[in-house]
């Protein structure tokens, strides 16, 4: 007997509960909501006790799919996604059956959110956990972040990254990022929008000098006045400037010399916290008594320290004993369940072990990269790759990435040899290609703003300037627009190459490209 126009619909509108009912399409009256009709029968029926709760995830899904709301052309301030259902329930893992039709729901009263993307238009439905139930209730509420933050008990950072993470997901829309590749910038072939905008910016601060380590290939060993707490402050309260006027999320980046040596530095990253930016260390290993006093202001986002090979390599060139207690850091890391990465700068005395030092950091780290040597400060003393040999080494890193996760994608070549290899793009050296003045600067000890940390791209003073005015100059947009010599490139908005590599090698950055590039 053929199916009716009724059950059809309502087998549209009810993929999964009309599975585990399929006769319910004879005994529903029209217009009337499955969830609602199983409502009106007693706890003992025949019908599965959390078929209404499905069913009414289901009701949200199909008005999203047919009937969404429209979301406002503009947004000016943080709000809650007016495509977004929140459903209380009775049963856990509904969202889970919902994808899976093996999975036993189990009492339990929760809360499922039902949402469409404003991006891609997909339709998502999940649990709602605690985070965001916190975020929804900020937003829908109109509070501050420090007003969360203080009622919580923990930093605005916190309350910002929650939030943050909530409008990726598209459960909060926010305005629209001011920092975004301009209609001239050349594309080539990439057509994701997410390459030519960025909602973050970092700010790389070079905090202090001061360094326990003497590094064979340190870019910058000079004296440089200590930064006073006064200009430490001025300069967080610039980059907050500067992040709400461009609607970006601030991320601040400790680094050095090795930034914990900084007198002030547990102020100073109270201060960033407290004003709701990202935190993160690049730094060296350290007692766990300064990582717990760290701890207990904000967790950062992520620790990272260097390695430069196996033991008697990274040892040589970072001094007796720190490859271990760098491995020993790593565990203490770990232990705190701090996300830690590793930096390796590649060299021709060290790339042979790149892969051996990848494997051997599973369990120790979640993320490890490497950039190439910029023959710059007492890095121009060391052997850089032979450019001929890149491409190879490229190649063999991919392939082992295969099999470990933790090897990431940080050289803006990888892109031109995923490109030739017909694979997607990644986002490159800061998720943009180079990043330098784009969505990324470096501020030193004495106030110095630079485009890349790793050759002198002078673009301003934050002493003496705003920091939005540095970034809209003339010197920062000549960086950000990098070399002439990339233009026709089809991927250089996740490239670019490296300007550093290229100032390290004597060439002229913005009109010669990158000594390593092998688009020929």
């Amino acid at each position: 007997m053929p199916e009716s126009g009724f059950s059809k619909n309502l087998q549209q509108r009810y993929p999964v509960s009309f599975k585990i009912v399929p006769e319910m399409g004879g005994l529903i009256p029209e217009n009337v909501r499955f969830s609602e009709f199983l409502q009106a029968f007693p706890d003992d029926s025949c019908f599965p006790p959390y078929l209404a709760d499905l069913a009414k995830i289901e009701e949200s899904r199909y008005r999203l799919i047919n009937y969404p709301p429209v979301f406002p052309e503009r947004v000016r301030a943080r709000i809650v996604n007016p495509a977004l259902d929140l459903l209380a329930v009775n049963w856990s893992n509904l969202p889970d059956l919902i994808v899976d039709e093996n999975v036993v729901p189990a009492p339990g009263t929760s809360y499922v959110l039902v949402w469409k993307r404003p991006d891609s238009g997909d339709i998502k439905i999940c649990k709602a956990g605690s985070d965001e139930l916190l975020a929804l209730k900020i937003v829908a509420e109109g509070v501050d972040s420090a007003g969360a933050a203080a009622e919580g008990g923990i930093s605005a950072a916190a309350i910002e990254n929650l939030l943050y993470r909530s409008q990726q997901r598209g459960l909060i829309l926010a305005p629209e990022t001011m920092i975004r590749r301009p209609g001239k910038f050349p594309a080539g072939e990439i057509t994701n929008p997410d390459f030519f905008s960025s909602d973050t910016f970092t700010l790389q601060w070079h905090i202090t000098q001061a360094c326990d380590l003497n590094c064979r290939h340190c870019y910058d060993r000079s004296e440089r006045k200590t930064m006073a707490m006064h200009q430490a402050l001025r300069v967080l309260d610039t980059f907050r400037d500067f992040c709400t006027s461009h609607n970006v999320y601030g991320h601040v980046s400790f680094s050095g010399g090795n930034p914990m040596l900084y007198p002030h530095f547990d102020r100073v990253y109270k201060e960033a916290a407290d004003r709701g930016f990202m935190t993160a260390v690049l730094g060296n290993p350290m007692p766990a008594a300064r990582i717990e006093k760290m701890m207990q202001v904000h967790k950062p986002g992520f620790y990272q320290v260097s390695l430069e090979g196996m033991e008697e390599h990274n040892d040589y060139i970072r001094g007796a004993g720190h490859y271990r207690r760098t491995m020993d850091f790593l565990d203490m890391l770990g232990s705190f369940g701090i996300y830690r990465m590793v930096m390796l700068t590649l060299t021709r005395q060290n790339m042979d072990q790149v892969l051996e030092l990848a494997e051997s950091l599973t369990g120790h780290a979640e993320l490890f990269t490497f950039n190439r040597l910029a023959s710059v400060g007492q890095g121009a003393q060391l052997s850089a790759v032979p450019p001929e040999l890149f491409p190879g080494f490229l190649s063999a890193y991919m392939k082992a990435a295969g099999s470990n996760s933790i090897m990431a994608y940080k050289d803006n070549l990888f892109n031109l040899l995923r490109w030739k290899k017909d694979l997607p793009a990644k986002g490159g050296c800061t998720g943009h290609g180079c990043g330098a003045a784009f969505n990324f600067v470096s501020v030193l000890p004495d106030g110095e703003v630079h485009a890349c940390r790793k050759m002198p791209s002078w673009i301003g003073n934050i002493y003496k300037q705003s920091l939005s005015d540095i970034y809209h100059g003339f010197l920062a947009e000549k960086y950000r627009s990098g070399s002439r010599a990339c233009s026709k490139c089809p991927v250089r908005p996740v490239c670019g190459g490296c300007l550093a590599i290229g100032y390290g090698h004597g060439l002229d950055i913005f009109t010669q490209a990158d000594p390593y590039c092998f688009l020929a």
